[in-house]
């Protein structure tokens, strides 16, 4: 019944496609009616909760496919293809976007731990790739639909919003996500600082030996590691995240070459070859074929 409540609250404050403000900050609604292939995305550290219809997201070629069943726990940055390839008119997406603020879900497992609660250790480094399915269980439900219910009071927001998130934290680190999420902001897990300072730095020049170096590890150690956590190589998921950000910021109308310098390419000709390469299609080839019915609430996860 509970996810049906949290259905009926999203389907009555959402006019249109895409992401939705709830007067709440790090929570979205988001709602889908029309079918739209997987397109590049960006996702920030979040959870997607999916309560009608069903959603895909790939990561490096894995396809991660999930419905009122499962939940998505992304607690890093990651390049990915994203799109709701389902969803119509008769039969709409509706879902949430949760965002993961590091400081209070760290404060949340220090808390648990403190108070005898039961958390599997860590090991102290990833072990699982970028994304993870986990079960949504009722704990998880209750605590959000709690949470959902705050936008019908500003008094209710600014009393009860900060406990009402601690909530949602503590029931994704007590399910199936839990390990993962707390391995991702764990204060020693080095590739997740790195994939942190990758993800806002996008415009600068990164190399390899730097972000072995700001991890504390030999260049083949740092390869290895974060090859294990992300599934692809460094070079490449910086590529993957430039790329992706690239294609969003011109599928929202910007400049091909003013997205280009954005995302850190100097060279107009190197970009065009790089994204062709990846999507089959040059940047304007894109802008033109995706901007009449690009996935608004993928434009931007940075919210």
């Amino acid at each position: 019944m509970s996810k049906d409540r949290i259905k009926q609250f999203i389907a009555r404050r959402t006019f249109g496609d895409g992401l939705t403000e709830t007067g709440i900050a790090g929570l979205h609604l988001f709602r889908a009616t029309e079918a739209i292939p997987c397109v590049p995305a960006i996702y920030e550290p979040c959870v997607m909760a999916i309560v009608s219809g069903t959603k895909e997201v790939v990561l490096d070629g894995r396809k991660y496919v999930y419905d009122n069943s499962q939940y998505l726990c992304c607690p890093m940055s990651m390049p990915v293809q994203a799109g709701t390839p389902t969803a119509s008119r008769d039969d709409p997406l509706y879902g949430v976007m949760i965002s993961l603020d590091r400081r209070a879900m760290v404060g949340v497992a220090m808390e648990i731990e403190a108070a005898g609660g039961r958390l599997a250790p860590t090991g102290g480094a990833l072990r699982e790739r970028g994304i993870r399915l986990a079960r949504w269980d009722d704990t998880f439900t209750h605590a959000l639909l709690r949470l959902l219910q705050l936008g019908d009071s500003q008094t209710d927001m600014a009393v009860l919003g900060e406990a009402r998130f601690r909530e949602v934290y503590y029931a994704i680190l007590k399910g199936e996500a839990g390990d993962f999420a707390r391995q991702a902001f764990g204060a020693g897990n080095a590739i997740a600082r790195s994939i942190a300072h990758v993800s806002s730095h996008l415009d600068m020049p990164i190399s390899i030996d730097d972000m072995a170096s700001r991890a504390g590890m030999s260049r083949a150690a740092f390869h290895r590691q974060f090859k294990q956590v992300t599934t692809m190589a460094p070079i490449q998921f910086v590529k993957s995240m430039r790329l992706n950000s690239a294609a969003m910021k011109i599928a929202g109308g910007m400049a091909v070459n003013e997205a280009a310098i954005d995302v850190g390419y100097v060279s107009p000709s190197q970009f065009s070859r790089e994204f062709k390469r990846m999507y089959g299609q040059t940047p304007r080839q894109w802008g033109h074929a995706q901007q009449p019915r690009f996935d608004i609430h993928e434009r931007n996860t940075r919210l």
